[in-house]
């Protein structure tokens, strides 16, 4: 393992310098100038496509009836699915704005690499929480779509006319702001059944043989040994002010009993905040998956643009040139070097990463890029 050493500590040095976000406090409003993310938006990325929906959500606004139902709406949750609230509209104006919606959802799955049958996948909800006050007292909202881009220090909002201001990231701004995002919960869930699937075609998330299960006595009479997750913190999950929660996954990794790699995916829906221990009771690991009693875990998060199909094929396609040698070899970093440098913009950020996990081992392990921690135990599943 030393001989990895040198290699991981780089790797994980290049990583951290391109995913050096640093999360931007509050926003204040401006006059058009100067370059915005959402003039160098592709129309067909996500980000695009939320662009252009909120675009059309702040023309809507000039209905007055429909403009009062998403006033209201959003008085009453932090967000709603904005396919369901424009089913729900009983006027033109919001019924008109549906069919738009449901060609942006059609959209948004098609460039997250996500079925047909995805759903809905847009929301909107207020900017910040400080704004009901001025919403409810009737201030006429901005409409914008989240920004893609971490580092941005200015995006744009639109009007009931359809005129574009451009919001920095100084102070909130004195108007309420609705924001489009995505679903991350949804996608995410979605998103890693694509990754499995593409993982299991490929055999790298192939279930223990039965044959196999049968020989071992710890697995066939007494149950599963797993890592359980007692507790987690991180200290940045990536997201600025005007993002939701972030949507945080873990990729598992080691040589599966076949000898092949393997890579197992963990949802970690709870994990949204930053400076917040949250106590799961998780198992990380399920090591009747696993030749060597050595794992890694590589912890991620979905920053709107990812494309899980684009994902999967990126780790399938460099954990295939990789062969067992007859010990463990720590696969974390492979992970890592598959995914395309231009991804690191906001597809998917990097979050931290945690090596050599054993069957005994327990206690708190910080996280190799010093962002997080994890508290685990060995933890056993009894056979019924």
């Amino acid at each position: 393992m030393s001989a990895s050493t040198p290699l991981r500590t780089t790797l994980i040095g290049v990583v951290l310098a391109a995913t050096a976000l640093i999360p931007l406090q509050g926003t204040a409003l401006a006059a058009q100038t100067g370059t915005t993310e959402s003039a160098t938006t592709p129309a067909s990325s996500v980000s695009g496509i939320a662009d252009t929906t909120a675009l059309a959500l702040a023309r809507s606004l000039a209905d007055p009836a429909w403009n009062n139902q998403v006033r209201t709406a959003l008085l009453a949750s932090d967000s709603v699915d904005l396919h369901a609230l424009t089913r729900a509209s009983t006027s033109a104006t919001g019924k008109s704005l549906g069919a738009k919606v449901t060609t942006a959802d059609r959209g948004v799955a098609t460039a997250k690499g996500l079925g047909s049958d995805a759903g809905s996948l847009l929301r909107v909800g207020l900017a910040d929480d400080a704004m009901k006050d001025r919403l409810a007292g009737g201030a006429a909202p901005l409409v914008a779509a989240a920004p893609s881009d971490d580092d941005a220090s200015t995006f744009t909002a639109y009007d009931s006319r359809g005129t574009a201001h451009t919001l920095t990231t100084d102070t909130v701004p004195d108007r309420p702001v609705y924001l489009v995002d995505i679903d991350g919960s949804k996608a995410v869930a979605q998103g890693l059944e694509i990754v499995d699937a593409a993982l299991a075609e490929a055999g790298l998330d192939v279930p223990v043989p039965a044959a196999e299960v049968n020989s071992f006595s710890t697995l066939a009479t007494t149950g599963i040994d797993t890592t359980l997750i007692n507790s987690v913190q991180v200290s940045d999950v990536k997201e600025p002010w005007f993002k939701s929660d972030a949507e945080i996954f873990t990729l598992v990794t080691g040589f599966g009993t076949n000898g092949t790699p393997r890579v197992d995916t963990v949802e970690m829906p709870y994990l949204n905040k930053a400076a917040t221990t949250y106590y799961p009771n998780q198992v990380l690991v399920n090591w009747s998956n696993y030749k060597y009693n050595m794992a890694d875990a590589v912890m991620m998060e979905d920053d709107g643009d990812t494309n899980y199909q684009a994902l999967a094929k990126a780790i399938v396609t460099v954990l295939l040139t990789i062969t067992d040698q007859g010990v463990y070899i720590p696969l974390a970093d492979a992970v890592l070097d598959a995914i395309p440098t231009s991804w690191w913009t906001d597809d998917p950020d990097y979050v931290d990463s945690w090596y050599t996990l054993a069957k005994t081992t327990k206690g708190t392990r910080n996280g190799a890029a010093g962002n997080g921690w994890m508290n685990v135990s060995p933890y056993h599943v009894s056979a019924l």
